[in-house]
């Protein structure tokens, strides 16, 4: 009988703590899903002046646009723009023969980030220069 009271408090307590997750919790189960994206750092890593425009895209991938300036050269733009929203909600409770408690918690975020690099290449395809602007609000 001892055995039987023993795993019926068991049971319990696990059903108690199931799904009882923070918010914040939730919340950070949902980032890092895009470990290898565009970043400033990354940019300040591995753009260098006099790279070639294989090695940059190795290490960017390819450009949103490409344009040549009066004197023929090109300037390569990747622009980003990326919104992140998450939703996550978590119901708990144990419930007996005559009482029930249960709670829930959830938490809702959105957020928005923006990143412009520009590089500018010489006449033999190599980075002469390059900028970027990055924004999160």
């Amino acid at each position: 009988m001892k055995t039987l009271k023993a795993i019926a408090l068991s049971l319990l307590a696990v059903i108690a703590v199931t799904g009882c997750h923070t918010a914040a919790y939730h919340s950070n189960q949902t980032q890092g899903a895009d470990k290898d994206r565009l970043t400033v750092g990354k940019v300040q890593k591995e753009i260098r002046v006099g790279m070639s425009s294989a090695e940059v895209v190795a290490a960017l991938g390819s450009p949103n646009i490409v344009t040549t300036d009066e004197q023929r050269r090109e300037n390569w733009v990747y622009d980003k723009i990326a919104t992140t929203a998450s939703y996550s909600k978590s119901d708990g409770g144990v419930f007996l023969l005559l009482v029930g408690v249960s709670g829930s918690t959830g938490a809702a975020t959105s957020s928005q980030r923006t990143l412009t690099i520009i590089i500018k290449f010489d006449e033999n395809q190599k980075v002469r220069d390059f900028a970027y602007h990055s924004s999160s609000f």
